[in-house]
């Protein structure tokens, strides 16, 4: 049945999370968050300040660059303003997946992904027996290469979300290759060091989060602790309702909701390329009982046959290589997800 979580041990889950949601029913076992290494679900967040990066000044400020430096080689996360991006297209963005995951679950089920496939609309596939399972259902589609989108899985309702989701995905694209030289130059090395590890077909995905009220925030989350696996991902936040949170310093911190700004955090890829410099930070999504979260996160990753690893001016004898050099590390990252293993440390020399 199409949309159906499908737990380890293959027993069908009568309804998905949105079902539970409106009925206010207990979670399953299956969601029930265990002790994992990066702190216990119930560890109380501290408020602190996520850097604020201009983006329009970062080719001319000095300062900019070097607050951009500080912010990716310490929590790896940042809210950019000055991007370029009018906030009522930023709410059209928001409104065309709100509006998406409204309808019936019959029209939402011609977007469902096939089994052992990724892209789609549907829950988490199994990997482990030992996965705990996410309050969240998923839109996920490739963007980029054009030419491999799955159009039978891009809604046709509602009717402009096809081109919104393109323009938005130009838009994002811009600024990630924006932000790819200014991290260049934030080290001292030439723009092209990171985009061109990234080859001539680099990929681009997009994932709408929906995240249903849950009935035990206390003991479930709405994505598990993990790293992203990609060089840079660029996520809208819900315009209201806060639940991303980083870990900074050892501690959970919730990042803020600021309507117009595009929260940016560093992904695996982009902590092997720097050699370590740049950091790819723990994050998690944490669930509330009052209200929907919906968030869009887009990720980019170079393409699957392109060789990456650290760039050669950043190693020398005070700074050995710290990572192998590494293809498809989308595949790696993922099986790592699901069995709670950080898929950095599978890679890394010594």
């Amino acid at each position: 049945m199409a949309g159906v979580v499908v737990p380890a041990e293959g027993v069908p889950l009568p309804k998905t999370v949105q079902e539970m949601s409106i009925n206010g029913e207990e979670p399953p076992p299956q969601f029930l968050a265990k002790e994992n290494p990066f702190g216990a679900l119930d560890s109380s967040p501290t408020s602190d300040s996520v850097p604020l990066i201009d983006i329009s000044i970062l080719s001319s400020s000095d300062d900019e660059l070097e607050k951009l430096r500080l912010a990716l080689s310490s929590s790896g996360c940042f809210q950019a303003v000055g991007h370029g991006i009018s906030s009522e297209f930023l709410d059209k963005v928001r409104k065309v997946g709100t509006d998406f995951f409204q309808l019936p679950q019959e029209e939402k089920q011609k977007c469902s992904r096939a089994a052992h496939d990724v892209q789609g609309y549907g829950h988490d596939l199994i990997v482990s027996d030992k996965q705990v399972l996410d309050w969240c259902s998923r839109l996920f589609l490739r963007v980029f290469p054009e030419n491999q989108r799955r159009d039978n899985l891009w809604p046709q309702i509602p009717h402009d979300f096809r081109d919104i989701l393109h323009e938005y995905s130009m838009k994002i694209k811009h600024l990630m290759n924006v932000l790819f030289e200014a991290m260049a130059r934030s080290l001292n090395l030439e723009e092209k060091s990171f985009s061109d590890q990234f080859g001539e077909q680099p990929v681009m995905q997009v994932r709408f989060n929906f995240y249903p009220p849950c009935s035990r925030p206390d003991m479930v989350l709405g994505v598990k602790p993990h790293t992203d696996r990609s060089g840079i991902t660029v996520l809208l936040q819900d315009k209201e309702v806060e639940g991303l949170q980083i870990i900074k310093d050892g501690k959970w911190i919730t990042v803020p909701v600021l309507p117009d700004a595009l929260v940016v955090n560093l992904g695996d890829q982009m902590q092997i390329m720097s050699n370590g410099v740049l950091k790819s930070p723990v994050h998690r999504v944490v669930t509330n009982t009052e209200k929907l979260r919906m968030s869009v996160a887009m990720f980019n990753e170079p393409d699957p046959e392109k060789e990456i690893g650290p760039v050669e001016q950043l190693m020398d004898d005070n700074k050995p290589r710290l990572y192998r050099n590494v293809k498809n590390y989308a595949v790696i990252n993922y099986e790592c997800f699901q069995k709670g293993i950080v898929a950095l440390e599978t890679i890394k020399i010594g």
